[in-house]
């Protein structure tokens, strides 16, 4: 075991000691990571005023072991994060330097450190000296503990499996179709924080919260139907991401929208079909009913994605079949 490495394992068990005691779904393949150029001896990010290799800024894990990971780098710079020393995916800093991986593959249980190199545009690479220290429940019943931490410096808890609720102000709360087929989506931010939403790491565009931390996003360019990595990124003021969620999401065919018979529901993030029918039925178990009516559209009881529309039939009718 590297000294970094027991140095953060050992931080993370006196957290751990101080917090609880751990015992603690889209899939999706991360491309392949090719071979990387031999990592030179520098330091990165020395202090908080030098940014001299690659950061962690976010660090979000759920409960089934799927992260949203962020941070930043030197513009242009090709970003490799590795779990316990191997590279798992890759990503590129954009203009104003700032790189986001999702990784949709369950993190497997146990104690997980992730660690960074950054590859410039002139073929330097550097590896931070940052770590990220993920303990994954075996249960899978609470949010896995995460802590950032550097040797000789202090420990940061960045999520704590106590803090069972989503992390910051930023929220996508609904997905609605305008009368063309046009996807809208809204949600909440911080007051007069940037907002943008990307499918698949396009941009689909960008608006601001208001006053009272609400934004909406419509006008955008026809997005082909199908199932997309959807991201939203809450902006600073600085430019910088200050936070990140991801989430699959179902863009409609125009004709399924029109085809729709009244009644019908889209799913919203948050949704499943067990929460659907129990507010349209006033039960849970009576989900069956909203599952035989759209069979088509659905592959797995529990992966259902915002956007998709579907049909809410009478149970009175349904009741024979």
């Amino acid at each position: 075991m590297s000294a970094t490495r027991g140095f953060i394992i050992a931080a993370v068990i006196a957290v751990m000691a101080a917090v609880i005691v751990i015992t603690l779904q889209r899939s999706g393949k991360t491309p392949p990571v090719p071979d990387q150029p031999a990592v030179q001896e520098t330091q990165g990010n020395a202090d908080e005023g030098a940014l001299l290799g690659p950061s962690f800024d976010i660090v979000r894990v759920d409960k089934r072991g799927t992260a949203v990971i962020a941070g930043r780098a030197e513009p242009g710079a090709k970003i490799t994060l590795e779990a316990n020393g191997k590279a798992i995916a890759q990503s590129t800093a954009g203009s104003n330097g700032d790189w986001t991986i999702i990784l949709n593959d369950p993190l497997d249980p146990g104690a997980i450190e992730f660690s960074l190199t950054m590859e410039g545009e002139d073929g330097r690479v550097v590896r931070s000296d940052q770590v990220v220290v993920v303990s994954v429940p075996r249960g899978r019943n609470k949010r896995p503990l995460v802590v950032l931490g550097r040797p000789g410096g202090p420990s940061r808890v960045l999520q704590s499996p106590d803090d069972d609720k989503e992390t910051g102000p930023l929220a996508l709360e609904a997905v609605d179709y305008d009368r063309a087929g046009g996807v809208i989506f809204s949600g909440r931010a911080l007051p007069g924080s940037g907002v943008r939403v990307l499918a698949n790491g396009q941009l689909l565009g960008q608006t601001r919260a208001n006053a009272q931390g609400r934004w909406v996003l419509d006008g955008i360019e026809p997005l082909a139907p199908g199932v997309y990595d959807l991201q939203i990124d809450q902006v600073g003021p600085d430019g910088h991401v200050t936070a990140v969620i991801a989430l699959p999401f179902e863009r409609a065919s125009p004709q399924t929208i029109t085809d729709a018979p009244p009644g019908s529901v889209i799913v919203q993030p948050g949704n499943s079909l067990w929460r659907i029918a129990r507010r349209l039925y006033g039960s849970g178990w009576q989900y069956t009913i909203i599952y035989r009516a759209n069979a088509g559209k659905i592959k797995d009881a529990d992966l259902i994605y915002p956007g998709q529309v579907f049909s809410i039939p009478d149970p009175d009718s349904t009741e024979n079949n």
